[in-house]
Parts: structure tokens; sequence; C-alpha cells
């Protein structure tokens, strides 16, 4: 498509945008009186006006039922975890039994890790990503540490190459080789939180499958945002939190998958609880623990489910649409905001340089742009004017249009704000 940089034209791709509706089914903040153009959807989504009924729902069957709303509400609290696995496992390419949703992410690749990561005398090192997500870090060293070994030896990390912005698949696989039989877990964040990058996350599962090693994704930055397959990819297992691209709200409930060939075993390591307890059998109080035959096993304690509502709400939505239809708008609008930021580049004689890879398929919804001669004062300008965005040291603004919400009008506008911010 040949675009073109007028409101005319973005307001034609809006018309025969077939997500455009959904715009006002979700609420926005009002910047001047004026509702934001809202980039930051890969931080924190927005609400989706749906949410509110879903907590008030659960809070009138409180108010009504009390303890009996475990058993006797509309959607009964006791499994209402369970209402996610079968919309969420199409929408991240799993079975329904090998998804679970629970505590938050940090917290359940913790407990993942306890079953994954399992290290021996000379099979103990973990390969992650340079610069991975702090959290990410953290927690890896933190576990290594826990087993008694060395972050400085156990924790392998796959670095870009001088002067690039993106991780090499080849890399990425000669590292895996290179560390062989001494890796005991590949752990990398799906999509790369700083420049947008989809990793190749089937051919990296597979390589360290090859040399005997368990595979993990942190999946924060693609569920919602990027096709995954992840039980055709054959990964163990994954987590992702559910505030960004799928609009929770702040600090909510996280996905966890889990290959379904980890059912059903009582010789797998894992930290249990009563809600992992065989469901039938979960209130004859017994001793011994009989574990769920699917994800739920790892589930430790009874659902928050006030927090579980507006993912509920939101899943549900995305169930209603499909990937493949926000997949499709969201080609569209990164590349029309591509185009854009290229346009106002070559109007101010400026020098950005977007750091997100070129081709579609090695990116998702982000784009990440480094503002050459500029500072945090034209990222100031944007947020008075209209424009909610993320700022990133030194000078990143990482641009993420989610196609529940944005419109193209939506990047056209923006083009405008950004270059009077430029050029005042």
């Amino acid at each position: 498509m040949n675009f073109i940089n007028s409101r005319e034209f973005a307001r034609a791709l809006d018309a025969n945008d077939a997500l455009a509706h959904y715009k006002s089914e979700f609420i926005f903040p009002k910047i001047k009186g004026k509702n934001a153009i809202y980039f930051t959807g890969n931080s924190l989504g927005l609400q989706p006006r749906s949410a509110g009924k879903y907590v008030d729902d659960i809070m009138e069957d409180w108010a009504n039922l009390a303890v009996e709303g475990h058993f006797q509400a509309e959607k009964p609290w006791w499994d209402y975890h369970e209402r996610f696995s079968k919309k969420l496992g199409k929408l991240v390419g799993a079975k329904p039994e090998e998804i679970t949703v629970m505590n938050t992410l940090t917290v359940n690749l913790h407990l993942l890790m306890v079953s994954f990561y399992n290290p021996e005398e000379k099979r103990y090192k973990i390969i992650c990503e340079e610069k991975a997500f702090p959290s990410d870090q953290y927690m890896i060293a933190s576990q290594v540490k826990f087993h008694g070994y060395d972050p400085a030896d156990a924790v392998v990390e796959v670095k870009k190459r001088p002067g690039e912005h993106h991780f090499r698949t080849e890399d990425i696989l000669k590292k895996i080789e290179e560390v062989g039989e001494e890796c005991a877990l590949v752990l990398i964040g799906g999509v790369n939180y700083y420049s947008g990058q989809v990793m190749d996350m089937k051919t990296i599962t597979k390589a360290g499958h090859a040399v005997g090693a368990k595979v993990g994704w942190d999946l924060a930055h693609a569920a919602g945002n990027i096709e995954l397959e992840l039980h055709d990819w054959d990964v163990d297992f994954a987590a992702w939190c559910s505030y960004k691209y799928m609009n929770s709200g702040p600090g909510n409930a996280s996905g966890c998958y889990i290959h379904e060939k980890y059912h059903g075993r009582t010789d797998i390591p894992r930290f249990e609880g009563w809600w992992g307890h065989n469901k039938e059998r979960r209130f004859l109080m017994e001793p011994h623990f009989q574990p769920e035959p699917n994800a739920h096993a790892w589930q430790i304690s009874n659902a928050p489910v006030l927090a579980l509502a507006p993912y509920l709400a939101s899943v549900e939505m995305f169930d209603e649409v499909g990937m493949p239809a926000l997949i499709k708008k969201r080609d569209l609008i990164v590349a029309y905001l591509e185009f854009i930021l290229h346009e106002i580049d070559r109007e101010v004689k400026g020098n950005f340089e977007i750091i997100t890879p070129p081709k579609q398929e090695d990116r998702g919804t982000q784009l990440s742009v480094f503002l050459h001669g500029e500072g945090k004062e034209l990222f100031k300008y944007l947020m008075e004017n209209g424009v909610i965005t993320d700022w990133r040291e030194p000078n990143v603004i990482r641009l993420a249009p989610a196609p529940f919400y944005c419109s193209f009008e939506d990047m056209f506008e923006f083009g405008q704000i950004l270059k009077r911010g430029i050029l005042e």
C-alpha cells in the first residue's frame, strides 16, 4: 500500500478498519480535555469499559451471597480461573489443559523454575539474553544463588553484536551449542522489551532441547501482541503478565503455560498448595497432595477473583476478535506509523533511528525510536500535548499502537505533534 501523510488518508484507513469500533470500548485518559493518543499499551493497557461490570458482578455476589459465592455465584469463585484456559489457549497456541492463571509474572517464573531448573553437577547453566528485563535478571540470578551457584558462572548471556540493536538467531543458537551439556535451561524474553524484537522461539526451543536443556519463555511483551504456537513449538513452560497488551489492570494476574507432557506427574519438583490439589477431592481435606491432571496443578492458593475479573473481561474481547484480525490491523498500523516517522524525519531534517527490526515478522506492535539530537524535553512536549508514550534512557521513545484502541488518525496526529515539538 502507498501511504500518504494526510488526515484524509488516515481517516480513510479508519473507515475501512473492521476493528475501529472497539476504540469506543476503552476508557482514555484526557489531556487538555481531549482523549490522549495512547502508545503505552506495552506497559499498561487501557481499561476496557466492560471491566467495571465484571468487578461489580463479584462485589454484588459477595454482598448478596457472602461465602456461598464460591459455589452459587453466576461465575462461581472456586473455579473462576478455569474460565481462562480455553480462550487463552487459543491466544497463545496451547491446549486448554496447558493454561492456568495465577499470581503475578515474576512470582510465576520463580515457581516454574522450581519445576524446570534442576541443576546438576555438570548441567547447571542458564542461557538468557543480554540486558533482559531487570526483573528477569534478578529472578535468574537469585535462582542460581539459591542452588549454590555463582551467577557470574552459571548465567550465560547472549550478546548483541557491537553496533547492532538486534539479537541474531544464529548467535543464540551458537551460544546454546557452545554451552552444550552444561545448559540446564534456556529462558529468554519472547519479545525484547527495549527494541520490540520478536525472537525465533520455535528455532531456539528446538536448539535448547537438542542439547538436553529445558526451554521457557517470558512472554510479557508477546501475549496479546504476536502469534504464538507454544504447544506446537514444544515449549516446556512460559508465563506472561496480563496488564500490557491484554488490558487487565495494573500489576494484575499472570498467565502460565506448562506443556502437557509434564501433567499428572507426581515426581516433578513443584511448590504445591490447596488449589493445585485434585479438584474433585479438594474439600475432603486430605493430608497428601494429588495434583490436578493439567496446568492447574501449579496453582497454590484460591483464585483472587476481584483481580481476575477485569482480565476475564479483556480475554473475552480477545476471543471475540481473534488474534488473526488483531495481527492484520497491527501490521498495517505499525507500517503506517513507521511511514509517518520517516516523513516527519524528512520534513524536519532530523536524525531518527528506528531500532526495531524492519521486517514485520521480526516485530510486533512496538516501534522503538532513537531521537538523535533530541532530549527528554521532546518527550515532555509530547506528554503535555496529548501523546502518552514511553521514554527509555538514553534517548529512546517506545511507541506501541495497540490495534484494539489506536486509530490511523492517531498516527497522523502524533506525527503533527512530533513535528511541532521539534520545530518549536
